[in-house]
C-alpha cells in the first residue's frame, strides 16, 4: 500500500508516475474523501472541545451547589453527537483504506517507462546458445516418451495440468532439491516449511487480495464458510512471517526460501500457452524473500538477482535479464529484473524468475516494522524473486540438452542428485 501522505502531498506526481503503469486513479474521489475527513476531524475535536467545557462548568457548578441537570443533559447530546461523527469518520476511513488498498506500486525512478513487455530493457545476455545438427522439438514433442502426461493431468484435474512419471519425474525433484541446496549453502537463505494454504489478511498483505482474488484458488473448510486461498507463490506465507511484528535490527536482513507448489487460476490468459508446461494451474517454484533495512533493499535486490542467475549458470542454460517497465511490473512491485531462459524450439527466451523490490508497499499493509538505531519502529522494506520455477526449468533442460535419439543429456550439475544418471532415455 503507498503511503497516503504522497497522495495528500503530491497527489499530481503520484498520478503521473501512476499512469506510466498504466493505472488511472481517482484522483477526485480521493480529494472528496480527505475534504470530507478534513471536515468530519474539525467537527470530532469541536465536539470534544466542548464536552470538555461542559464538564468543567458542572464541576464548577456543583461545587458552588448550583443545578446542573441541564449542562448534563447538554454532555449528553454532545456524547450523542460525538458517537454519531466518531462513526461517520470510522466508515470514511474504511472507504480510504479500502481506496489505498487497489493502488499498485510507484515504479522506481530508474524503472524504464513503458505499457507493455515490449517496453522492457534488455541488460545483458549470459550463456552460448546449443548448435543442434538435427531438427529440433519442443518440450512437447519429446516429453511423450520421456514422461510427461498432459492427456492424464486433464483426466485427472482438467486443462493446465500435467503429470510427470519415471525418470523425469526425478530430474523435476533433483531440481528443485538442487536449487535449494544452492540458495541455503551458497547464499545463506534460511530454508522453510510452509502451509500451502492461508487466509485473507496473508495474500492482504502481500498485495494479492482483495484485487486479485479471480487469479486465486478458492477453498472451504468443511461445510463452513471460512476461506482458505491455495497460495499463488511461496511469497506469501514467506512474507507474512513478519506481519504486525516489531523486528529487532540485529535480526535483519531476513532471507528465507522455501520449496512449494503454487496454485494459479491463470484468469485473463485464456488461449496463451496452452501447449505444455509453460502455463499451469499448479506448479512448482523455490521462493526467496528478503526483509531488510531500507537503506539496502537495492543492494539486496541486485545480489537477489545473482542468486538467481547462479542456478542457469550452474545449469549451463543460456538466459538473459530484463529490466521491467512500468507496465509490465506487478502489482506490490516498484523495480522488478526478470530471468528469460532460451527455448530453442520457439526460438526465444521465456521467464523463468522475477525478482522484485517492494521497498515497504507490502511493510505498511502487513504492519511489518523494525526498530532502527535511534530507536523508532519504521517500516521493513520487503523483496522476493524465483530461485528459480522448477518446470520450467525443467522444459529449458529438455530442450537445451536434447539429443538426435530424443534422449535427454542431464546437465552435470544435475548428475549427483540423479544417482549418477546422465542420459535420460525415453521408451522406444
Amino acid at each position: 500500500m503507498i503511503d497516503i501522505n504522497l497522495l495528500r502531498n503530491n497527489i499530481d506526481e503520484v498520478e503521473s508516475r501512476l499512469n506510466s503503469r498504466g493505472f488511472k486513479i481517482d484522483k477526485k474521489s480521493f480529494i472528496d474523501f480527505e475534504n470530507e475527513r478534513k471536515n468530519l476531524q474539525i467537527r470530532v475535536q469541536e465536539l470534544q472541545e466542548s464536552r470538555n467545557d461542559l464538564s468543567k462548568k458542572i464541576g464548577t457548578e456543583k461545587s458552588k451547589g448550583n443545578n446542573v441537570s441541564e449542562y448534563m443533559k447538554s454532555v449528553g447530546q454532545t456524547n450523542d453527537l460525538l458517537k454519531e461523527q466518531n462513526s461517520a469518520l470510522e466508515l470514511l476511513q474504511s472507504k480510504i483504506q479500502e481506496f489505498l488498498l487497489d493502488i499498485p506500486n510507484l515504479p522506481h525512478e530508474s524503472v524504464p517507462i513503458g505499457l507493455s513487455e515490449n517496453e522492457n530493457e534488455v541488460l545483458r545476455v549470459e550463456g552460448e546458445k546449443k548448435e543442434f545438427s538435427f531438427k529440433v522439438k519442443d518440450h512437447v514433442d519429446l516429453g511423450e516418451r520421456l514422461g510427461l502426461d498432459f492427456d492424464l493431468g486433464v483426466k485427472l484435474s482438467g486443462a493446465r495440468f500435467t503429470t510427470i512419471r519415471s525418470s523425469l519425474a526425478r530430474l523435476h525433484r533433483s531440481l528443485g532439491q538442487f536449487m535449494l541446496d544452492i540458495q541455503t549453502q551458497e547464499h545463506g537463505y534460511e530454508e522453510c516449511y510452509t502451509p500451502y494454504l492461508v487466509n485473507f489478511e496473508s495474500l492482504k498483505g502481500t498485495g494479492q487480495l482483495p484485487k486479485f482474488e479471480e487469479d486465486l484458488f478458492i477453498t472451504k473448510k468443511g461445510g463452513s464458510e471460512d476461506k482458505l486461498y491455495l497460495i499463488p507463490t511461496g511469497e506469501v506465507p514467506l512474507t507474512n512471517f513478519v506481519r504486525d511484528s516489531i523486528v529487532d535490527l540485529t535480526e535483519l536482513p531476513i532471507k528465507l526460501t522455501a520449496l512449494t507448489p503454487c496454485f494459479r487460476s491463470e484468469a485473463g490468459s485464456y488461449g496463451k500457452d496452452t501447449r505444455g508446461m509453460i502455463r499451469q494451474h499448479q506448479f512448482d517454484k523455490v521462493e526467496l524473500v528478503q526483509i531488510c533495512h531500507p537503506n539496502e533493499s537495492y543492494d539486496v535486490l541486485d545480489k537477489m538477482l545473482s542468486h538467481a542467475e547462479l542456478i542457469l549458470k550452474k545449469l549451463d542454460l543460456p538466459y538473459r535479464v530484463m529490466s521491467l517497465c512500468s507496465g509490465d511490473m506487478g502489482f506490490g512491485a516498484t523495480k522488478t529484473f526478470d530471468i528469460e531462459v532460451w527455448m530453442p524450439s520457439q526460438g526465444c527466451y521465456r521467464e523463468v524468475s522475477s525478482i522484485s523490490n517492494c521497498e515497504d508497499f507490502q511493510a505498511r499493509r502487513l504492519k511489518a516494522r523494525f526498530k532502527d538505531s535511534d530507536k523508532k519502529n519504521k517500516l521493513l522494506h520487503t523483496l522476493n524473486g524465483s530461485g528459480i520455477a522448477v518446470g520450467r526449468a525443467m522444459v529449458a533442460i529438455i530442450e537445451n540438452y536434447q539429443l538426435k535419439n530424443g534422449d535427454i543429456k542431464v546437465p552435470e550439475a544435475l548428475v549427483s542428485y540423479m544417482n549418477g544418471v546422465d542420459v535420460i532415455q525415453g521408451k522406444n
